[in-house]
């Protein structure tokens, strides 16, 4: 099997990724190429700047589907979600949008983001909550926070709350130096469970590349499998992989 890719931007005219349909079909392209056989679109939901209606999104999910020509990248949805009002009131009433595997009837995991500044209130207490009883919690570029650069032991607490999905780009620098030392601690030390493009633009698939050439330089190849393909798979099934 090839790598699953848990977090992109190639729905077109959706968010901040891709603009047009030619985007969508190149960047999808461009990631099968680097070896990924699913690639789960993940628009972002986010107060203020894009909340797109789950119709949008399944329209702009068929279009790119239509116009993928045979034996390309399977096409799956989820979704970016904001830790902001309007997440915490999904968090409560479940209905926080999550990723699509065919066959299931609901999601077994979700997507979700921070504020770069400040961490949320009393986050681990809520992520065990909506983990109690409901699907995986998957934090989506921990790398990021700024909060957690001088707490890195912050992050085991976190890695038994929620899987970690490191972006690729940012193990190759390309996001800024404390974020790519972050994000390779995560690497290194085995707290993340997972890496994904973030693909926002077809230039940011060599970016991923240039991660993925990282991980299998320094770590190796099983390690690749881990970060690409057996952790992503299983985070899909609602597991926080080992």
């Amino acid at each position: 099997m090839g790598f699953v890719d848990l977090h992109s931007h190639v729905l077109p005219a959706i968010d901040d990724g891709a603009k047009q349909l030619v985007d969508s079909l190149q960047m999808l392209s461009l990631l099968g190429q680097l070896g990924f056989d699913r690639v789960h679109a993940t628009p972002h939901q986010k107060v203020g700047s894009f909340v797109p209606t789950r119709e949008a999104i399944d329209a702009a999910h068929a279009r790119v589907v239509a116009a993928l020509p045979p034996g390309s990248v399977d096409l799956r949805l989820g979704a970016e979600n904001m830790w902001d009002e309007l997440f915490l009131e999904r968090s409560l009433d479940r209905t926080i949008p999550g990723y699509r595997v065919a066959g299931d009837e609901a999601s077994r995991a979700f997507l979700f983001e921070l504020p770069v500044a400040l961490m949320p209130p009393r986050m681990e207490e809520r992520l065990f909550a909506i983990r109690r009883g409901g699907p995986l919690p998957v934090m989506a570029h921990p790398e990021r926070y700024v909060a957690l650069w001088d707490h890195l032991e912050r992050f085991e607490a976190l890695a038994q709350r929620c899987a970690l999905v490191v972006d690729l780009g940012a193990l190759d620098g390309a996001h800024g130096v404390r974020q790519c030392k972050t994000a390779r601690w995560l690497v290194e030390q085995q707290l993340a469970h997972a890496a994904a493009s973030d693909v926002h633009q077809a230039s940011d698939v060599r970016l991923a590349g240039a991660g993925i050439a990282w991980v299998r330089k320094r770590m190796g190849e099983a390690a690749v499998t881990r970060l690409l393909d057996t952790g992503p798979r299983r985070i899909l099934n609602g597991e926080l992989p080992d």
